[in-house]
């Protein structure tokens, strides 16, 4: 070997070491966060597939169906998903598609057919006519059916299977008895499309015993005094081929009947063909010891769902039943201030409590960082839609009723000529959207909001306030299209007001009911676009594709009964909604949000990650640096524009014992409670654990609560009374970045997964729970010597740049040697 071989090969390693130094500084740093599946703490290993067999006109041995999630469950919503399955007819849903119903039944004999939920359309319904729940699928409108020679059970011209609830009440009477469920509030699913590739997938929501007492999913059936065993229910799917229940093939011409399947999922010979699955429910009911002391907590919403996945594990962890009830904000700040001896009280709130001067003093603690999300569920030719991009711009045109179909499906009014007449028209939206599916005339109508005032309401007031070209509008400037805003809203100051809690309806038209009668009646925006109840009822309105509107005229049976405005529930393969929900409650019932628009531009969705990446730019308010603000117009890069950070406020002004019950739900909250997962005691999808700093807060103003301390404010340096209890800004003392550490082994920087449980139904206050044991730390009590321990990410992070020195000092010394020779060289004579 030559010398100048050896030089040469001498300058390949070292060159490749000073690459490889370059290629490792490039790389990204390594996370300090564990992987998203595990940080989410919501991956489930529950799912359960089941296969089809084959039956005496239709094979459906190939079809295999997988139900994603099959024990912890709450009301929410489960992905199911199939492949094998024949392509479902184009258009309507004449044959091929599935037909998905919960029940109730014995274990292990599983559900009988008078067992399961139905009544999500009826005889008259175009999509799969005669269907509704007849076990002969008898179709009094045009007098056809599909008579069924296996069905002994339940025969005659007009036979149905009457659904029998559980805890032996009393069956239905008819196919259109309401007493259990109606179209509005089943959650049967007639039809799901099979594309041409033969699979599929919905999100089916399931209900526990407090959505559905008639199914009692959740209740306990164990004796007193056993461990709790909460009631399983079942899942049933009904394959449909091109056979009817009579052997008819709608398929063939020369058929008699229209090419539809005109007979039941509950007639003998379909039900037949069920597959099944068992659905285990958290339990439903009131579980902790009686006797307990129970302490009341109440406030927002934002909450709802984290406090009743911890309730079971705090009755257990600090020896007192908390009792939850949701309510608006500003009346649980006043509820807070109005705390004695005799009534004590954890207020949950978003904005702080401002006490008078003089009075007692109030901590607020950070317990949850959650937000909003525009939600939608849209059915286009190709199935349901997955992306959706909005600006402030568009959602204001939706909050003012700007667009004509959400004021009417009439003429259109004078003031709202040149409008276009909806969303997916608005040309605006197309340029934004240039892949969204063409839909059918007049299919998305209105963004459903709830009723009740709220501080986060005001969040999204301030994301549209922070646009200018938003602003504008709203003052009445017409938008490049030649759009404006609806003129009722135009002088309620929208664009300025920064302290709108509310979502006004002002627009007094009115227009003729459809299928209009004698007498007639008038529909208004309030019937065509209803309020909901709150921003879980928007999530299960968006989840079942009905808004509930009321705009079709039914004539009345008596004079006591006289004509009333009914919904118009829409057709399967046509429901398009969409709403302003909670983060966790999109989550819950797997609902698909849209990408917002944030400060920089930047189109960004609600996760784990983004609502951490928004916290890390919040400022401490104004009048209390304990909280701090959200302010959209800060919001940039992956920050997410309606983030909120819930915080619990309590007086010092409470009897001790209280004080100290309160703390230790404090400390939970801020600890344990902050393990992202689907089970009892965890922080459930649709949250980000809190970041480090505010779990350092959590813990000071549980301290301070805990002592009672009475002094005042906090001090002019931001602290509180006693140094410790002032909010800590993100990237302060205790960290706090976007992504910042995860609660116990979570990561603030994993994104929520789809589905997944948390709490019962937001609507209303949720039970009491009770258990024993004594007080379980939080996993961080001691977050300053937490501080000083490495993450694995940064030792990583320090193992990366001592190699890159060592690859960088190797290569230069490799490289010298031959430059030194090459020089040597060249003064050599």
């Amino acid at each position: 070997m030559t010398a100048v071989t050896r030089s040469r090969r001498r300058v390949v390693a070292a060159t490749s070491a000073l690459l490889a130094a370059l290629v490792l500084a490039l790389l990204p740093p390594p996370t300090a966060t564990t992987p998203a599946a595990a940080a989410d703490g919501a991956a489930d290993d529950s799912a359960v597939t089941v296969t089809g067999k084959r039956g005496g006109n239709d094979d459906f041995s190939r079809l295999k169906v997988t139900v994603h999630q099959t024990r912890n469950l709450r009301s929410q919503g489960v992905r199911v998903g199939w492949e094998g399955g024949a392509p479902t007819s184009p258009g309507t849903f004449s044959y091929n598609y599935l037909q998905i119903m919960q029940c109730w039944g014995d274990d292990p004999a599983g559900p009988t057919r008078d067992q399961c939920v139905f009544g999500a359309t009826d005889t008259s319904d175009a999509v799969v006519p005669g269907y509704f729940t007849k076990a002969r699928g008898v179709d009094t409108d045009s007098g056809s059916y599909a008579a069924d020679p296996a069905e002994t059970q339940y025969t005659g011209a007009n036979a149905f299977v009457p659904f029998r609830p559980v805890g032996g009440l009393p069956p239905t009477t008819s196919v259109k008895d309401p007493t259990y469920f109606g179209p509005l509030d089943t959650n049967e699913q007639v039809a799901n499309r099979t594309f041409a590739d033969g699979t599929g997938e919905v999100t089916f929501e399931v209900q526990d015993a407090l959505e559905a007492p008639h199914l009692g999913c959740g209740v306990n059936t164990a004796p007193a005094g056993s461990a709790p065993a909460p009631r399983s229910c079942w899942l049933v799917i009904v394959p449909r081929g091109t056979h009817d229940a009579d052997g008819t093939d709608v398929l063939d011409p020369g058929g008699s009947r229209s090419h539809n399947l005109n007979s039941s999922p509950l007639s003998a010979t379909n039900w037949a063909q069920r597959m099944v699955v068992r659905l285990d429910f958290l339990p439903s009911e009131d579980y902790c010891p009686q006797g307990q002391p129970e302490r009341p907590t109440a406030g927002s919403e934002l909450v709802t769902d984290a406090v009743t996945s911890w309730q079971p594990k705090l009755c257990a962890s600090t020896g007192s039943t908390f009792a939850f009830t949701q309510g608006g904000e500003e009346e649980a700040r006043n509820q807070v201030l109005g705390t004695t001896d005799e009534s004590p009280l954890l207020g949950f709130t978003v904005d702080p409590v401002v006490r008078p001067e003089d009075s007692p003093q109030v901590v607020h603690a950070p317990v949850a960082v959650s937000g909003l999300a525009i939600a939608f569920f849209i059915e286009g030719p190709s199935g349901v839609v997955q992306g959706m991009k909005l600006t402030p711009r568009l959602v204001a045109k939706m909050l003012t009723h700007s667009y004509v179909d959400d004021v009417t499906l009439g003429a259109t009014p004078d003031y709202l000529k040149g409008n276009s007449p909806s969303l997916t028209e608005d040309p605006e939206f197309k340029e934004l959207n240039p892949e969204f599916p063409g839909l059918s005339g007049r299919q998305l109508r209105s963004l459903m909001v709830p009723l009740q005032t709220s501080d986060t309401t005001r969040i999204v007031w301030n994301w549209l306030q922070s646009d200018k070209d938003t602003r504008d509008f709203l003052s009445g400037t017409k938008d490049h299209w030649g759009m404006r805003v609806n003129s009722y809203f135009q002088d309620l100051k929208l664009g300025t007001d920064t302290s709108l809690t509310d979502y006004p309806k002002v627009d007094p038209t009115t227009t003729p009911a459809l299928g209009n009668g004698t007498p007639p009646l008038d529909y208004t925006i309030t019937d065509l676009d209803p309020f909901t109840a709150d921003l879980h009822d928007g999530a299960v309105r968006t989840r079942r594709g009905n808004n509930n509107r009321t705009i079709q005229w039914q004539p009345g049976d008596t004079a006591q009964s006289p004509a009333k405005l009914i919904n118009d529930a829409p057709m399967s393969g046509r429901r398009a909604v969409m709403a302003i929900v909670d983060a966790a409650s999109a989550q819950r019932y797997g609902l698909t949000t849209a990408a917002l628009r944030n400060a920089d531009g930047t189109f960004v969705q609600p996760s784990a990650a983004t609502l951490a990446a928004d916290v890390a730019t919040m400022r401490p308010a104004a009048g209390d640096p304990s909280v701090l603000t959200p302010d959209p117009s800060r919001a940039k890069g992956q920050a997410y524009p309606l983030t909120a950070v819930a915080y619990a406020a309590a007086s010092v002004h409470q009897d001790a014992t209280a004080r100290k019950a309160y703390a230790r739900f404090i400390r939970y909250a801020a600890g344990q409670g902050q393990t992202p997962g689907l089970s009892s005691g965890q922080l459930p999808p649709g949250y980000a654990p809190l970041p480090a700093a505010q779990r350092k807060q959590a813990e000071a103003a549980a301290d301070t609560l805990e002592r009672g301390e009475s002094a005042g404010g906090p001090s002019p340096d931001g602290s509180g009374p006693d140094g410790t209890g002032g909010a800590l800004a993100p990237g302060a003392d205790g960290g706090g970045t976007a992504g910042g550490a995860g609660g116990g082994g979570g990561s603030a920087g994993a994104s929520g997964a789809a589905g997944g449980g948390a709490g019962p139904s937001a609507s209303r206050s949720a039970a009491a729970v009770k258990s024993s044991a004594p007080p379980s730390p939080g996993p961080q009590q001691n977050v300053a010597q937490e501080k000083e321990r490495l993450t694995p990410g940064e030792i990583l992070g320090v193992i990366r740049w001592v190699l890159l020195a060592v690859l960088f000092l190797g290569g230069a010394a490799g490289l010298s040697g031959p430059i030194m020779l090459h020089l040597a060289r060249r003064r050599t004579p």
